[in-house]
């Protein structure tokens, strides 16, 4: 491919990727948090070894069984308390991995934590039952009865044992959002009298003043995280900024842009893009949160969202009326200007999906050509926010392409049944020719985004410079 000369002009004096004053998400961010992960972990096994556990290993019979448990118990332990870091909603975290791969994470974790609590509870039952040469049966029961903490840890694991059974996506699927949320809650209830019991009688907690410190240290960095980011921040920014409706707006069938004004939201650390968990109060199911994505830039005194009625829950935001208050947690999420990479940037959106991507294209910083938009929908009376983004695209130079159709039927893919014949990254490339080059934002329908991103990769985008966002639980 022959350059254009225009972008050697532009490549010698580039401008800045991220506005002044935006949220750039650095690279080491991410590092930092998986090497933090990893060397939790390493401490653990280093404690653990420190106190004897390779020589007990090598004991023989039931010492070595029950170091076995011992040590599993420790690592389990650590990935718990991982786990709810993981969600905690840790600013940097969050921001470096975006709430759908640390939701990923959290679940990969979690199953694993969960297997490796069984293994813990099986192999120091069978080996205190070995070393006493009793029954298992009667081992457990003598647990139970005369170890302190024992009785919660079994109601704890029970508990965690439900919220990991309703993790698996066929039974996610068979639950409404609610009932799975409500549920998942008792996860934190489960680690919190699952663990206790190490903390009052475990042999390696308390073999050493280093191993108490670092527990206790974890447990309470665990504790003050999810009273922090998960119940503080929000408390304070809702109180803050005493957010109100003032308008909702029809934008096209079914769907509603929903105006917000409050105090100080110059002070909300929101980019276009990113997304909010938003509760409307005053109105029944108003404890449910909904995680809308900001669809216009925020402008210091108002906030906009846009939103399709897919369900009961979002059907019922078509009626809000002009002040209610609003409560809010956030902003989270990776669609925003701070993780962009590249000079050049392809938003690649379906249906309501595009509103995060309106966002983008309002507030990116941009040359005419640099921003190409586009805009999968099954036909024009589904385009929605067109007027405002082909505005947009005159003024700031974005390029828009439309993709309309029903779906292609035969085969998973982000094209319309029209173009069924096409590849679908050949298909790409023939829109953007150098897509390669470009930060790619996705953001629609799960199978549409997941049939984009293929193509995005195979169209030769490095996978960090893929942005994308999932809002599937």
């Amino acid at each position: 491919m022959t350059a254009d000369p225009t972008d050697r002009s532009r490549a010698a004096a580039p401008y800045e990727l991220v506005r002044p004053g935006a949220h750039r998400v650095p690279r080491w961010w991410r590092d930092a948090a998986g090497a933090l992960t990893w060397a939790s972990m390493l401490v653990v096994v280093a404690l653990w070894v420190h106190g004897g556990g390779v020589a007990d290993l090598l004991t023989g019979g039931g010492t070595t069984v029950t170091t076995l448990g011992r040590v599993t118990g420790l690592v389990a332990t650590d990935l718990l308390l991982v786990q709810v870091l993981l969600m905690a909603r840790i600013p940097f975290v969050e921001r470096s991995y975006g709430q759908d791969e640390l939701a990923r994470r959290h679940r990969l974790v979690g199953f694993w934590s969960v297997d490796l609590m069984l293994a813990h509870v099986v192999l120091v039952t069978v080996g205190y039952a070995m070393t006493a040469r009793v029954a298992v049966l009667a081992q457990t029961w003598d647990l139970l009865v005369d170890y302190p903490g024992m009785l919660l840890a079994l109601v704890g694991t029970l508990l965690l044992l439900l919220v990991a059974g309703t993790s698996i996506r066929r039974a996610r699927r068979r639950l409404r959002y609610e009932s799975w949320h409500l549920l998942h809650l008792y996860a934190y209830l489960g680690v919190g009298l699952a663990l206790p019991h190490q903390l009052w009688t475990g042999a390696e907690v308390l073999s050493s003043p280093l191993a108490t410190l670092y527990w206790w240290t974890l447990w309470g960095a665990a504790a003050a995280a999810v009273l922090v980011w998960r119940v503080g921040v929000p408390t304070y920014r809702t109180l803050r900024h005493d957010l109100r409706v003032t308008a909702v707006v029809p934008e096209a069938p079914g769907v509603v842009s929903i105006w917000m004004t409050g105090r100080d939201l110059h002070r909300l650390p929101a980019s276009a893009g990113q997304f909010l968990t938003w509760r409307f109060l005053g109105r029944p199911g108003w404890t449910r949160g909904h995680p809308y994505s900001l669809s216009a830039p925020p402008t210091g005194d108002s906030l906009r969202i846009t939103v399709k009625a897919l369900g009961d829950a979002s059907g019922d935001l078509l009626g809000l009326r002009p002040g209610t208050r609003v409560a809010v947690e956030g902003p989270y999420g990776r669609l925003h200007e701070g993780v962009r990479t590249r000079r050049k940037v392809l938003l690649l959106a379906a249906g309501i999906g595009v509103t995060p991507l309106r966002g983008l294209l309002e507030s990116l910083p941009q040359q005419p050509g640099d921003v190409t938009l586009v805009y999968r929908a099954r036909g024009e009376h589904d385009l929605v926010l067109r007027r405002e983004i082909e505005d947009l695209a005159a003024q700031r130079g974005a390029r828009v392409v439309y993709v309309l159709g029903p779906r292609v039927r035969s085969r998973d893919s982000w094209l319309p049944q029209s173009a069924a014949g096409l590849d679908d990254a050949a298909a790409l490339r023939d829109i953007v020719p150098d897509v390669a080059d470009h930060d790619v934002y996705l953001c629609g329908a799960e199978a549409w985004m997941a049939a984009a991103r293929t193509a995005v990769l195979a169209a030769g985008v490095p996978e960090d410079a893929v942005h994308v966002e999932h809002f599937a639980w």
